[in-house]
């Protein structure tokens, strides 16, 4: 978790001028720097293996690609770096996208200066982070999958579920706790819990088996 130290910011986006707005508002801050940008997949890749930065802000669509391959292959590389996607929609595929191939975050472009600055720095401290739109989507899509017989949901229990529904909104454990009277120890046995049930090892995959699109 990143507190006094300063961040190491990488931006990936195919506008130039998004890039340099993006720049002199994270700039702007005494514990930020931005160590590199991109505005294809091939270069965002290099950059974060050259920069290996703490975050990287990863627009979806790019001219050559799309983020989820630029987060794929750098998680690959260096799973420590931190993700979170900027876009100019919601979209439950997007999300889902989002979620599966790694991303720590998801924000719409037209967040305010100060809770973009807030979500890197809660993304750099382990947080998860989702625009409140999205959070909708999920947690809407999550009560969907739980209604499914058979689907992985139907194996957990009712309050699995709802630490699970908090996760997916952002929550850190220590939050989850303070919302459903449990300590942050209990917190973490209801995921291991809840891991080995859904066969994953991560939060972003339990997240992702939930909102996964329907087949």
């Amino acid at each position: 978790m990143k507190t006094t130290a300063t961040l190491r910011i990488a931006i990936v986006d195919d506008s130039q001028v998004v890039r340099m707005g993006l720049k002199a508002l994270l700039t702007s801050e005494h514990d930020i720097t931005i160590v590199g940008e991109a505005g294809k997949v091939a270069e965002a890749v290099a950059m974060a293996a050259r920069t290996r930065p703490d975050v990287m802000l990863l627009d979806i669509r790019l001219a050559d690609g799309t983020g989820f391959e630029v987060c794929r292959q750098i998680l690959k590389e260096n799973p420590a770096i931190r993700v979170l996607f900027l876009t100019s929609v919601i979209d439950d595929k997007l999300i889902n996208e989002a979620i599966r191939s790694g991303g720590q975050g998801y924000l719409l472009k037209e967040v305010g200066a100060e809770d973009l600055v807030q979500a890197v720095h809660d993304v750099a401290a382990g947080k998860s982070v989702l625009d409140p739109q999205a959070t909708a989507r999920v947690l809407e899509l999550m009560r969907d999958r739980s209604a499914q017989t058979g689907s992985p949901i139907s194996s957990l229990s009712p309050q699995e579920r709802r630490v699970l529904t908090l996760i997916a909104a952002g929550k850190t454990n220590k939050e989850v706790g303070g919302e459903l009277g449990l300590t942050e120890k209990t917190v973490k046995n209801y995921l291991a819990n809840i891991f080995a049930k859904l066969d994953v090892t991560r939060r972003s995959q339990a997240v992702a088996m939930f909102v996964s699109a329907k087949d």
